[in-house]
């Protein structure tokens, strides 16, 4: 879709790896749309995981007693955060839209197990389980339109012919990815909204 943005949050410390080859496809099919597509490669830029008090430059409000989420929100308000914790939110307020292209990310997706494992009968239990609090309580809770995950099985135990059908599968989702309707979640009306 002409115009729009796109943030791709990749973290894959191997850029040879399926999932490079996922994020790879994305960016070449949503350029080829028209999309402006940015890579936030956390691995190569050596991004702080970790939530800590060196994320808040400046004097914190309370000294006696660190509590993180007060912290961050007196920070955010008084624009005292990193500069790297700032560049990241900016690409994210900028962008129509953000893929998460990693292990056991949102969105995009690889697993260590087969698509029997992860079913309700299956060793690890239903997906949509794990991924629910992610989808609904965080990225939903923070004012995203979740859409559903692209989730790759296996592609490290799959054959050469099956990785390529993930691929091509992916590649064929970029196409129509703006006309899907987002996952179910908490109307805007329980937000007060």
């Amino acid at each position: 879709m002409a115009g729009k943005k796109v943030l791709i949050v990749y973290a894959h410390q191997e850029p040879r790896s399926f999932n490079a080859t996922l994020k790879n496809v994305a960016v070449e099919e949503l350029s080829r749309q028209g999309c402006t597509v940015t890579v936030s490669d956390l691995y190569a830029m050596g991004f702080e995981p970790r939530a800590t008090r060196s994320d808040i430059t400046g004097a914190l409000s309370n000294p006696e007693s660190f509590s993180y989420g007060v912290e961050m929100h007196e920070a955010f308000k008084r624009r005292a955060l990193t500069r790297d914790i700032a560049a990241e939110q900016k690409k994210v307020q900028e962008a129509d839209l953000v893929i998460f292209q990693r292990k056991l990310a949102l969105l995009s997706l690889t697993t260590g197990g087969v698509a029997s494992m992860y079913t309700k009968a299956g060793d690890n239990g239903d997906f949509r389980y794990f991924l629910w609090p992610l989808q609904h309580g965080t990225l939903h809770f923070c004012g995203f339109k979740v859409l559903a995950p692209q989730i790759s099985f296996a592609p490290e135990y799959s054959s050469k012919e099956e990785r390529k059908a993930m691929v091509a599968s992916w590649a064929q989702r970029l196409k129509s990815l703006w006309q899907e309707e987002p996952i179910q979640c908490s109307p805007p009306w329980y937000f007060g909204q």
